[in-house]
């Protein structure tokens, strides 16, 4: 009953957490109260350096206060983050709410996705996971497709101050959903009050065994880690590169719909890949479709362009679903929030390490050769890395069908 109940809430709460119109306007607002792109890059890093920081001690929180709780400090600090950008007019203000916003990422990243799987596997369903979570993520996107239509018709007709208002708002709305959600804990028959006896270190511990000895888990994660960083420069930045290119901003609802459009099919078709395919090779030709579509982006400047984007679009609705059930379905209950923190980390410790390496690029060549960067990490590491070992295991599985 628990379960079925979460997940309707959860589906409302990801759908107000994504209805913010001031996501299509996000950057032309920062910059007209003058945030250049060097000082944007800044404010990434210490988003990612906050949750870096911040990502473990809040899983362990969540195993062990409880995961509605910190739901419900995320979608506070949520609100407040922006209610500060309304009144920002200096890097400090953004700053002040960067940090804001990377607390409540911590907060309520690791803490959703156990609080789903546990309620699911306490209903015996745990083996629909990646097609609920892609469910939320499509309804993630529904929402924000029509926030940026509606933001986008709003941006022709109002001050960009208003798309902070009605955001606020969801925000709010998110706030009301999420305290009344139940909490749900799955305990293994010998694990009765382990959780509650674990102090911080032991969490730290036992996290740092499971990755080191499941190499497997480490490679599906790392490959999410990379596609997911990669993809945030997509969503961070595209508002600057349209306009570089003369694009009229009546348009860019429609563009920032059209991208979160070609996420849907990913994100509900990926259980479908994961049961036919196993993990590794769509996440091989996730990262490869990221790649061709940033290096495209960078080095044809032209409304054509902007088709090939669309394909990291694709590409992350893809990886997400898979590298976070793979995750899930290999740790315990009392564990859960505590290493889905873990892939969360790892994924912004990529996503500030490769800000530098954007920003620098993006002084030099602007935002193209921002893009550019990142479609070259995703083809380095998808041809040396990736590419690899899904030919390794298809070598081994033909030999073993020819013994």
């Amino acid at each position: 009953m628990n379960n079925h109940y979460n997940v309707r809430k959860l589906y409302l709460i990801r759908f107000f957490a994504s209805l913010i119109p001031a996501y299509v306007i996000e950057r032309l607002f920062w910059e007209s109260r003058g945030m250049t792109i060097q000082m944007v890059t800044h404010t990434e890093i210490i988003f990612a350096a906050t949750v870096v920081l911040l990502e473990v001690p809040t899983g362990i929180l969540a195993d062990r206060w409880g995961r509605k709780q910190m739901l419900l400090l995320s979608a506070s600090l949520y609100a407040a983050e922006l209610l500060i950008l309304v009144y920002a007019h200096a890097f400090w203000h953004f700053a002040l709410a960067i940090v804001l916003a990377g607390i409540s990422r911590s907060a309520g990243s690791g803490a959703e996705n156990a609080l789903l799987y546990d309620g699911m596997l306490a209903a015996g369903r745990a083996e629909d996971f990646e097609k609920i979570l892609g469910r939320l993520n499509a309804l993630d996107l529904v929402a924000a497709i029509l926030a940026a239509l509606s933001g986008g018709l709003l941006a022709g007709k109002f001050e960009l101050e208003l798309h902070y208002w009605l955001s606020v708002a969801s925000a709010l709305t998110v706030i009301g959903l999420t305290a009344t959600l139940a909490e749900v804990r799955v305990r293994a028959e010998d694990d009765d009050d382990e959780g509650s006896q674990r102090n911080p270190l032991d969490y730290l511990r036992a996290s740092a065994s499971f990755f080191k000895t499941h190499a497997d888990v480490r490679s599906v994660v790392f490959t999410g880690m990379v596609i997911g960083s990669s993809i945030s420069f997509l969503y961070e930045f595209w508002q600057i590169y349209l306009a570089r290119l003369a694009v009229p901003v009546a348009y860019f609802g429609l563009f920032s719909a059209v991208i979160m459009l070609l996420g849907l099919p990913g994100n509900l078709l990926a259980h479908r890949l994961l049961l036919r395919y196993g993990a590794r090779p769509p996440l091989l030709a996730a990262t490869l479709l990221a790649s061709a579509g940033f290096l495209f982006a960078a080095f044809v400047h032209h409304p054509c362009s902007l088709a090939a984007m669309l394909l990291t679009s694709l590409a992350a609705g893809i990886a997400e679903p898979i590298a976070t059930g793979y995750l899930h379905r290999r740790i315990e209950s009392s564990m859960r929030a505590t290493i889905d923190s873990f892939q969360s980390l790892g994924l912004n410790a990529v996503l500030a390490a490769s800000s530098f390496g954007f920003g620098l690029a993006s002084a030099h060549f602007d935002v193209f050769g921002g893009y550019g960067f990142v479609g070259a990490l995703c083809a380095a590491y998808g041809f040396g890395i990736c590419a690899p070992i899904v030919i390794k295991r298809i070598r081994c599985k033909v030999y073993h069908i020819e013994g």
